[in-house]
């Protein structure tokens, strides 16, 4: 079996199960390549590793039979990015802090490597956002898993976003920003704007705005077969893009569409793992002295 694995920098606490991770690897005989990043802070912290295979862009991932994340949720939508139309499966340990995406704690990675190897899985497919524009925003890798943001720069008073929805006239935003939120993307980002929570399946977006001038206005969830085309005027003729963990300043030329993806990113979860354990448990839910 091949696995590719990108991470980033986790606490000392979790050395000893990292180690045990790749020591189990090995045992296992399963050949592994990893990232560019990930093997410069393994070499800097002196955590032994066998693979001597490593990649720098996505184009040079092998044919591994899954990806493995380790970090947080940001540390798998990176991931999610080098797989792109390859539709690796992915999964993600949980060695960062808050975590809707990676949900295999360190203490059960041994528990996870042998149900890999045995297929003791499953996969969930999920939507992904795309975006096009008349420019190259983020180098080809116009898709996202989570979320793509329009928000003003730092100096900048408020932006205004025109929406149009199946080229018909939505609504014009004044506000600090506008969400555009796949259901995996709904407990991120637009959550803390006020966007409802949509279980991953739910075949919808979530339009929310950031900061509305107007206070009557609230987010709204579209069918994800919608086309959703953004003009964006600022007085500073700029501002920002972020589409997961990527971002840039654009000017209000740039011409944006949104829709989605034709593909999917396909999540390894494990037998146990429910969405709806994961929302209880990271949102506190229940923890009432009624309950």
């Amino acid at each position: 079996m091949k696995i590719a694995i990108h991470g980033r920098n986790f606490n000392e606490s979790a050395r000893p199960f990292i180690e045990n991770m790749f020591n189990e690897l090995r045992t296992r005989k399963i050949e592994v390549q990893l990232s560019r990043p990930f093997r410069t802070f393994l070499d800097q912290t002196g955590i032994s590793h066998y693979s001597h295979l490593v990649y720098e862009k996505p184009e040079e991932l092998f044919d591994a039979r899954l990806v493995v994340s380790m970090g947080g949720d940001g540390t798998l939508l990176e991931t999610i990015s080098h797989v792109g139309k390859r539709q690796i499966p992915a999964i993600g340990i949980n060695v960062g802090r808050l975590g809707f995406l990676a949900t295999v704690s360190p203490e059960r990675i041994a528990d996870m490597i042998a149900a890999l190897e045995s297929s003791q899985f499953r996969i969930d497919e999920r939507t992904l956002v795309s975006i096009e524009s008349n420019i190259d925003l983020f180098d080809g890798l116009n898709f996202g898993l989570n979320d793509f943001t329009i928000t003003k720069t730092d100096t900048s008073s408020m932006i205004t976003v025109h929406t149009y929805l199946n080229q018909e006239f939505l609504n014009s935003y004044w506000a600090d920003g506008l969400i555009v939120s796949t259901p995996t993307g709904s407990t991120g980002y637009s959550l803390s704007c006020g966007g409802p929570v949509l279980v991953p399946h739910s075949q919808n977006f979530i339009i929310t705005p950031i900061s509305p001038h107007n206070l009557n206005v609230r987010p709204l969830v579209v069918e994800d077969t919608a086309v959703i085309r953004l003009e964006v005027k600022s007085r500073s003729n700029n501002f920002l893009v972020s589409l997961d963990a990527r971002s840039r300043v654009v000017d209000e030329n740039t011409q944006l569409t949104v829709r989605k993806a034709d593909f999917t990113a396909r999540l390894i979860k494990m037998k146990d793992d429910s969405f709806l354990n994961t929302l209880r448990s990271k949102l506190s839910w229940g923890l009432d002295m009624r309950n």
